[in-house]
This record gives C-alpha cells, sequence and structure tokens, in this order.
C-alpha cells in the first residue's frame, strides 16, 4: 500500500492548491522512492519519458507563449464583445454547444483545442460576455461558476466521446485493459457502448448549463430595483 502514496501527495497537493506540476512530480518521486528507486534513478526515468515524448509536449510548449500573445493584444475582450452582440446567446447556451462539438470531434479523433488554447483565451469569455449581455456585471462567485462550468465542458466532451472510433487510442487502450484481466471484449463492443455514454453525459451538461443560466437569472431578482 505504500507505493501508492503518489495518490495521496496528488490529493493533498490539489486541495492546498498547490501548483499542480510541482504536485505530479513529488507524487512520482514519492511513488519511485515508495518502490525502492534511488533518486537517480526516478530522474533517469523523468529525463526518459520525456525525451521519449518530446513531440507530444513540444505542441503545448510552443501553443502557451501564442495564446499569451494573442491575450495581451485584446483576445478575450474580443470575443466577449462579439458573443454580447447576439441576442440569444446564454452562458449555459454556448457552453452547451461546445461540449456537443467538443464531443463531436472527438469522436472522430479530431482535436480542437483544450483548457489553454481553447476554454481560458475563447469558451470561457464568450460565456462569461453572454451572461454580462443577459445580466450585467457578474459577482467574483457567478464568473467563477461559469469558467468552472466552462472547464468541465471541455472535460466531459472530450473525455466522454473519445471512445466511440474504433480507430482512436482509448478504444485500444481500454481493449488491452480487459485482455490482461482475462475479460473478452472486442474493440467493437467497446466502441458501441460509448455511444450511449457519451449521449447520455451530454444530456447530463445540458440540465447543468440550464442549471447555470436558471443561477444566473436569479442575479436579476436578487438585485434591488432601480427607481
Amino acid at each position: 500500500m505504500i507505493k501508492l502514496i503518489g495518490i495521496l501527495v496528488v490529493a493533498v497537493g490539489f486541495a492546498l492548491r498547490f501548483n499542480t506540476l510541482l504536485v505530479v512530480v513529488a507524487a512520482g518521486i514519492a511513488t519511485g522512492l515508495a518502490a525502492g528507486m534511488s533518486f537517480n534513478e526516478i530522474m533517469t526515468l523523468f529525463g526518459t519519458y520525456f525525451v521519449d515524448n518530446r513531440f507530444m509536449t513540444l505542441p503545448v510548449v510552443l501553443m502557451l507563449p501564442i495564446v499569451g500573445l494573442l491575450e495581451r493584444h485584446g483576445l478575450q475582450e474580443r470575443i466577449a464583445a462579439f458573443i454580447q452582440s447576439s441576442r440569444v446567446a446564454t452562458s449555459g447556451r454556448v457552453l452547451l454547444l461546445y461540449h456537443a462539438l467538443r464531443g463531436g470531434t472527438s469522436a472522430v479523433g479530431l482535436n480542437i483545442g483544450n483548457h489553454a488554447s481553447m476554454v481560458r483565451p475563447i469558451v470561457a469569455p464568450m460565456a462569461e460576455g453572454a451572461a454580462m449581455a443577459g445580466h450585467g456585471a457578474l459577482p467574483p462567485a457567478s464568473v467563477a461558476a461559469i469558467r468552472a462550468h466552462a472547464a468541465a465542458s471541455e472535460n466531459l466532451g472530450n473525455f466522454f466521446a473519445d471512445d466511440i472510433i474504433v480507430a482512436i487510442g482509448p478504444v485500444l487502450l481500454i481493449k488491452g485493459v480487459y485482455d490482461s484481466v482475462g475479460v473478452s471484449a472486442s474493440v467493437g463492443e467497446i466502441a458501441l457502448w460509448g455511444a450511449p455514454t457519451a449521449v447520455f453525459v451530454l444530456g447530463v451538461g445540458w440540465w447543468r448549463y440550464r442549471a447555470l443560466d436558471r443561477q444566473l437569472a436569479s442575479l436579476d431578482d436578487s438585485r434591488p430595483a432601480q427607481k
């Protein structure tokens, strides 16, 4: 059980809101030490896996300064101003649309974005802009709720829809896990049962986004009437 100490480190680190990267690295080091590895061996593994997967990390490293440069030149403000011009847009509708779009593209193996390149600079400002257009200035708690739902739309749309098409990696990963424990399941069966799960999660998302819109609408009732 001591070898699972990394899970405890991650849980405590996230609960205390420490830096995510430092928490994950600390969890890896703690797990390696608990497994009897030396510190040098752990660092060697870190370096080996980083080099082996450098082509996966390179796009992230290049994307962050690009997104930062766009934000510095007013990307979020322009996105918010654009969505405020729409009379039918609400935070819930914006997030439901992105959830469905993210799920549809993930189902066919297309990656249109993630938290850093889509949610923070585009989706969250659009949802906030829609809320401000309908309800005026937002309190900090409402802004935090919108951003949390925007992050959730990315997670739910991507995670639950990327095991529908057989040719995508997660289906093969699930197949490999089943084979390792002696469970007979074809990739077709795994993909078949992935579709209703994604549809159900989309329905749950619709309900949550509707609840968010009702929560934002209640702000109008709680504000004092203007004379």
